[in-house]
């Protein structure tokens, strides 16, 4: 994938709408094979453990880490979505410190929605997951990130051989109420 292609993509997702128009997105873009590797065995590591704690089978727990461990070192381009507060209002309440880092969280998901939007446009397919939630500390360790750069999502980038068939999605009468 060219370097101008994932500039375009991440140009786009800047300019996602923003609370106090702080633009609180941070992004980690991993193209090389040893930063993907260096990455999928640690945060492996840390699922198979989860996995362990939650008591499920070996032969399972072996199946779901190397199917994340592949998807981490296949994909083309791999992004890391990173949440940082420090240019967000701080607030002594925890009423207001909860809902600004609410508003910083919802701004960087909207970034994160423009970048595979961006991806789509450019004849790319994404796939998004959330599992650097789970092992923010060792994402960050590992990607050597700013204390300040918060993983939140991870997104999988390339041209994709076949367009997989869309997902069901629920029926509007069941998400949406009208008055």
């Amino acid at each position: 994938m060219p370097d101008s292609v994932i500039e375009q993509i991440l140009t786009t997702a800047t300019h996602a709408p923003s609370a106090h128009n702080r633009q609180p997105w941070r992004f980690v873009v991993l193209k090389d094979f040893s930063s993907k590797k260096h990455l999928s065995d640690a945060m492996a590591a840390e699922f198979q453990r989860d996995l362990e704690r939650d008591e499920v089978p070996a032969s399972e727990i072996e199946k779901l880490v190397n199917r994340s461990r592949q998807r981490i070192t296949k994909a083309p381009v791999v992004i890391i979505l990173c949440v940082d507060m420090s240019e967000m209002d701080s607030y002594p309440d925890q009423r207001r410190k909860k809902a600004e880092y609410l508003i910083a969280t919802q701004s960087a998901s909207n970034a994160g929605m423009q970048l595979l939007l961006a991806a789509h446009a450019e004849g790319l397919g994404g796939v998004w997951v959330c599992s650097p939630m789970f092992a923010q500390e060792i994402v960050q360790k590992v990607l050597e990130l700013p204390k300040s750069w918060e993983p939140h999502a991870m997104y999988f980038l390339g041209y994709p051989d076949v367009v997989p068939a869309l997902r069901e999605r629920k029926p509007l009468e069941l998400v949406v109420i009208r008055r």
